[in-house]
């Protein structure tokens, strides 16, 4: 049974600093704490990963005893928040305080950069012993160079004097010759292991730059006092926050090519890792909570409007110059961010002002620059459904152990497999794309709720694209798409228009042409998409004439898109509708203004 010695605010919350004092016969007097510290067995058992950082979860042993022990749980990982350290006795022992501490250090102390500190020390020393003996061959060979000189001299004066001895000219002339040919070769294999050496060395230096990088040459320690009051070992819990942690959701759909069968999907989080601490074989939830906030709502100030002459720029934000959604979002995120910070650093004063000034951000944006279109959108719901707003919190707590090792490229793990009966159909918008698209219906039944995130998708073994699945909740339905699918085609074409004059009026008639052509074995149901010119002045008269077939009859398109003349028809396509049977869709519109005005043109909104 874990027992928590916490201040009521959060996460973020150290142990009460209890202090070590017995009462004896109505006086205190202070227990003895060791001079030397123990340095305490410890092992990474549970870690949370949130957006932005990571709860780690460490067992320590206490030894056996009673007492007051001092337990150093060392090395800490540079990515620790120090401040948010805090530890949980168990049965038999009491917490009664826990602190972070740095010890400047000689060297790094971790493995993996003792062991490459090592290796670079080696090749460095190898390089060394190259050189040298690169040295000697390139004295050697001007020594021969030198003996060349010398005997050339020796065989001309000897000739001069009749005095030459062929033989020992000879030998003389072929020692040179192998002992030059022999020394090159030295030298030539010689420089290339001094270039495999500088190469290797190189390499190993830009690992550890990577490994050290934002580190310096100090020990983390975290520092437990507790008192034991039954003599047999135990163990306590050491919980802290590290940076240079993150988890995003990914998603793979995986559908059957006969079109049968129920889809497959595999959720995934890519997570981030990069905290100088290895999680070897341990509990992981993933969790989309934000563990910095302070257990209490922030102090909410006054909003002060900022005016400025008329035809002067408007005032914006600090770090924002120009009305742009991109700037305004980026800079209440790191408003946002720096306000859970100063909860985690105890900074209040800076929490509390940086959570009113992403506020602040967010209102200007809204009532100076926001248009009619975007908060018709958050009406609706479309922000938080693509995930643009915050989302719900959630937590998954993956079902095996796990390792995930610290190192700078993103590391998948499964968090669920699902499997869910689709609702097959297809969808083409010609007047964009002369492509039908394969679609599925589904409803999400499973026990989680999928967060927004990046789906790829596969039709068999095929990869047919990727999308991006918005928020969905437990028992929600939502849309899924597999691509084009060939073996539907589509064409659209305009068959004729006209302009006439009709009183004060000058009307223009327009009539299209929609072919759908089928060459599958069975039925299909297909979605066809159009849309009509959409004016928001009364200068323009926009009417659909006529159309055949009949327009969708759905109820969420005739209240959403259909007042913003967008067309949809709903077909059944039968396996001969292809070629002079292809299925029409014929429609006539026409739009009416003054004669006196003109259609400046068209654009999208």
């Amino acid at each position: 049974m874990w027992k928590r010695y916490l201040f009521a605010s959060g996460l973020t919350a150290l142990v009460v600093p209890l202090a070590a004092l017995v009462l004896r016969g109505g006086a205190a007097e202070p227990k003895d704490i060791p001079a030397t510290p123990k340095t305490a067995n410890s092992r990474v058992v549970h870690v949370t990963v949130y957006p932005n950082s990571a709860l780690v979860t460490r067992e320590v042993d206490v030894p056996a005893g009673t007492g007051i022990v001092e337990l150093v749980v060392t090395p800490m990982p540079a990515q620790t928040v120090n401040s948010s350290l805090y530890s949980e006795g168990s049965d038999g022992i009491r917490v009664l305080t826990t602190r972070f501490r740095t010890r400047p250090i000689k060297e790094d102390t971790r493995e993996e950069v003792r062991k490459l500190e090592d290796e670079i020390r080696k090749l460095q020393l190898s390089c060394e012993r190259l050189q040298a003996d690169m040295s000697t061959v390139e004295q050697n060979l001007k020594m021969l160079a030198k003996m060349e000189d010398f005997t050339s001299v020796t065989t001309k004066t000897a000739t001069e004097k009749a005095a030459l001895n062929s033989e020992s000219c000879i030998a003389l002339a072929k020692y040179v010759m192998d002992t030059r040919a022999e020394k090159s070769k030295e030298l030539v294999g010689l420089k290339q292991q001094w270039q495999s050496s500088t190469e290797q060395m190189e390499f190993a230096r830009r690992q550890m730059a990577e490994l050290t990088a934002g580190t310096s040459r100090v020990e983390r320690d975290a520092v437990i006092v507790v008192e034991k009051l039954n003599a047999s070992a135990g163990k306590v819990r050491l919980n802290y926050l590290v940076d240079a942690a993150a988890w995003r959701p990914q998603y793979k759909f995986r559908a059957a090519k006969d079109e049968k069968g129920n889809i497959q999907v595999e959720y995934l989080a890519a997570v981030v890792q990069q905290t100088g601490e290895n999680w070897n074989d341990v509990n992981i939830t993933l969790s989309t909570a934000a563990p910095t906030l302070n257990a209490a709502p922030p102090d909410l100030k006054m909003l002060e409007v900022a005016v400025a002459p008329r035809g002067a720029p408007q005032p914006m934000p600090p770090g924002i110059n120009a009305p742009n959604k991109m700037e305004f979002e980026q800079q209440t995120k790191n408003l946002r961010s720096q306000g859970q910070r100063g909860y985690v650093e105890k900074d209040l004063g800076n929490a509390v002002k940086n959570f009113n000034d992403a506020a602040a951000v967010e209102q200007t944006w809204q009532l100076l620059y926001s248009s009619r279109d975007e908060l018709a959108g958050v009406v609706k719901g479309k922000q938080a459904r693509d995930g643009s707003d915050e989302g719900p919190s959630v937590t998954y707590d993956i079902q095996t152990r796990l390792s995930v090792p610290s190192r700078p490229d993103e590391q998948i793990i499964e968090v669920a497999r699902l499997e869910m009966e689709p609702e097959i159909f297809y969808k083409t918008v010609p007047v964009l794309a002369p492509h039908v698209y394969r679609q599925a219906n589904l409803t999400n039944k499973s026990k989680f709720v999928l967060l927004p995130g990046e789906a790829t998708m596969y039709q068999g073994s095929d990869f047919v694209g990727r999308m991006n699945l918005p928020l969905v909740a437990i028992g929600e339905q939502f849309t899924v798409g597999f691509g084009v699918d060939p073996q539907l085609q589509v064409q659209r074409v305009m068959v004729d228009k006209n302009r006439t004059t009709e009183g004060g009026n000058q009307v223009f008639k327009f009539e299209y042409r929609i072919l759908v052509s089928s060459y599958k074995a069975e039925p299909v149901t297909v979605q066809v998409w159009d849309r009509l010119p959409h004016a928001e002045k009364e200068a323009v008269g926009i009417n659909l004439i006529k159309t055949a077939p009949e327009l969708s009859k759905d109820a969420i398109y005739l209240r959403e898109n259909r007042p913003q003349n967008l067309l949809r028809w709903d077909l059944k396509v039968e396996p001969t509708m292809n070629g002079e049977k292809a299925l029409p869709i014929n429609y006539e519109f026409q739009m009416a203004l003054d004669k006196q005005m003109m259609i400046g043109g068209f654009q999208s909104k």
